[in-house]
């Protein structure tokens, strides 16, 4: 697919297993070119004063506090979303499906640090910890005090060493305190396989630079080999690039809106819209989502459901409809910006509100205990009833 313009934006999906830290360059903040407004002077103020007048003076580290200075920024915003990275390529690293750490995307809700989804096969999943976990503490320091940047450095760190979290977990009264021994972690972003009855099956973790040219060569090969109907499991899914949700739309879709992007107030700025043509844009659908699919998988499940093109079977997903863009600084970090808000094609928000599915399957904590899957069971028999006898 072409898209009307270059997308450099990337939905959050924050991983634990990078070294973000809030940084800045502390002589760009207050030089004059850069037009600060005057109630900046009182900073200017306070840095001259702790410059002349501090008696620890060992202490007056324009590194350290230009940190502080953008997290008190950032944080005054209340934004979850909106961060500053001080490596712009490492940044982006992560979604090449290659990274250390112990595997899972976080944001902060109701003042907590909070899974948003474990990464499947990895140290954090193989913990236990499960979607709307919240931190408490991480190596005995409380988290809530914590920025999502400031939780992740904590967290974070090379492969073979140890975190310890205090958890709460989702549905139980105390908390458990889990030792995690962080590790690479190495994911491809797409699993797929053909099922009996000849349903094709692909699961999608995140959208990584990759992604699009993976789903397609699934696509090709479960078709080329007899598959009449297609499962697409998005479950887990925090999201990722822009484009790559569009591309993968693109083959299901023959035409129509895919997303909107709208101002905070709900005006429409832009669309994209499928091209004619794509693999899969005929065959009967079904799409998995839940709690944690998030972002680009809401994009995604909300495109498919609001053009007729998929059922969307599971529960109710996580809400994140935020475009956050990524600029490049001078010095090579980044700053992660909110910077409008997703409309599915029937123009409604996904922030906040997230995808209601057509079908509505819970999975209990007992179907799992069995090993029973009774969302993929059900996307089964819905497509086993629409498909030619």
């Amino acid at each position: 697919m072409k898209l009307n313009r270059p997308v450099p934006t990337i939905t959050l999906a924050i991983l634990i297993s990078l070294a973000f830290i809030a940084g800045f360059a502390y002589s760009s903040l207050i030089s004059p070119k850069n037009d600060l407004p005057k109630e900046f002077d009182s900073l200017v103020e306070v840095w001259n004063l702790l410059k002349s007048d501090y008696v620890n003076q060992s202490a007056v580290d324009a590194e350290a506090l230009s940190q502080g200075s953008i997290n008190g920024l950032l944080e005054a915003l209340a934004d979850p979303y909106t961060s500053y990275y001080p490596d712009y390529a490492e940044f982006y690293s992560y979604l090449e499906g290659s990274f250390e750490g112990i595997g899972a995307t976080v944001t902060k809700e109701n003042g907590h640090i909070t899974i948003v989804s474990p990464i499947k096969g990895t140290p954090a999943e193989r913990a236990g910890i499960k979607a709307g976990d919240i931190i408490l503490e991480i190596d005995g320091e409380s988290a809530d005090d914590l920025s999502v940047t400031e939780a992740v450095l904590k967290i974070r760190g090379p492969k073979g060493t140890s975190v310890t979290l205090l958890i709460q977990h989702v549905g139980e009264s105390e908390p458990v305190e889990i030792q995690i021994v962080r590790d690479a972690i190495t994911q491809p972003s797409v699993y797929y396989e053909s099922l009996p009855d000849d349903i094709g099956y692909i699961e999608i973790t995140q959208f990584a630079g990759n992604t699009a040219a993976d789903c397609q060569a699934a696509l090709t090969d479960l078709l080329g080999n007899g598959s009449e109907a297609l499962i697409l499991d998005l479950r887990g899914n925090p999201g990722g690039f822009l484009d790559t949700v569009a591309d993968i739309a693109d083959e299901f879709l023959d035409n129509g809106i895919i997303l909107y992007e709208a101002t905070d107030s709900l005006e429409i700025i832009h669309d994209w819209t499928a091209s004619p043509g794509g693999l899969a844009v005929n065959i009967p659908l079904a799409v998995l989502v839940d709690d944690s699919s998030a972002s680009g998988s809401e994009v995604l499940a909300g495109a498919l459901q609001d053009n007729e093109r998929a059922a969307i079977i599971g529960n109710q997903t996580f809400g994140k409809g935020s475009v956050d863009s990524t600029y490049e600084l001078q010095d090579g970090s980044a700053l992660y910006l909110t910077t409008s808000r997703w409309l599915t094609p029937d123009k409604h928000a996904i922030e906040g509100y997230g995808i209601t599915p057509d079908y509505v399957v819970e999975q209990s904590e007992e179907d799992t205990a069995n090993g029973e899957d009774t969302q993929f069971n059900f996307a089964i028999d819905y497509l086993k009833s629409q498909m030619q006898p």
